[in-house]
């Protein structure tokens, strides 16, 4: 076996990245267009067509599908399109999420519903309708966007934490049943992250206290986690599954 990683070229392969319109999502359909892949872009929001558009200027070929990822019924619509387009899905990057806080004795049950379809229960599904595909080709990448709250407990997180875990979990599982098929399932789990989103709920004194906590001093940057999904994504990584990248400088080390 010879390993030619290119610089992590993607040139010849397909990703679809979920929550792709922006923040972490967009970061990493950029950079793995750079790197030579098609993109099947999916978000709620119209702006993913937008970002089709700047993927088109890279040179790669790019299919916005704007849907609501806990309409579960529309997911098969989802995967088939990018087929019709593509014919292959090589790359998965389950990335759309969201994050409501409250107390535990306080969260409602609406919240956490929409907590675990978002977070876990649309990226198992988009999970199992693309890892039928990959299955039959024997090969491919799975790559799960967690989070640090799926390793060590946050204050108001308890329906995030809950989901990045079980996230974390179905990472491992994935693995385990799937690399008999040629195929990797990782995370990667960043600590807070400077999107739009994350500049303004960490403003201030607040994400001042917070940075205090991680050893490297700082909050990470769209860009570091998008350079982490594609080493994933990557043939560099070929023999690594069922594990999460902690990307977090350090913060649940302690």
């Amino acid at each position: 076996m010879s390993f030619q990683f290119a610089e992590f070229d993607l040139t010849d392969k397909t990703a679809l990245v979920t929550g792709a319109a922006q923040g972490i999502g967009k970061a990493i359909a950029l950079l793995f267009a750079s790197k030579g892949a098609d993109l099947v872009l999916v978000d709620l929001k119209e702006g993913v067509k937008n970002l089709a558009e700047e993927v088109a200027k890279l040179g790669k070929r790019a299919l916005p599908i704007v849907a609501d990822l806990t309409d579960f019924s529309s997911l098969p619509g989802v995967v088939e399109k990018a087929m019709d387009v593509f014919s292959k899905i090589d790359i998965l990057v389950n990335n759309a999420g969201v994050a409501i806080l409250d107390d535990a004795e306080n969260l409602s049950e609406e919240a956490w519903d929409k907590t675990m379809d978002i977070n876990l229960k649309a990226p198992f599904l988009l999970s199992q309708l693309v890892g039928r595909e990959m299955i039959k080709r024997k090969s491919g990448k799975i790559i799960n966007i967690a989070s640090q709250a799926g390793i060590v407990a946050l204050d108001r997180h308890v329906a995030y934490c809950t989901s990045k875990a079980g996230l974390i979990a179905m990472t491992k599982v994935l693995a385990l049943e799937w690399g008999e098929f040629g195929i990797n399932v990782n995370a990667i789990a960043p600590t807070v992250v400077l999107t739009e989103l994350g500049k303004k709920a960490w403003a201030g004194e607040v994400g001042e206290a917070m940075k205090q906590k991680i050893p490297l001093r700082r909050f990470a940057l769209p860009e570091e986690i998008a350079a982490a999904a594609l080493f994933l994504a990557s043939n560099a990584s070929d023999m690594i599954t069922g594990t999460t990248l902690v990307v977090d400088g350090g913060y649940t080390i302690q």
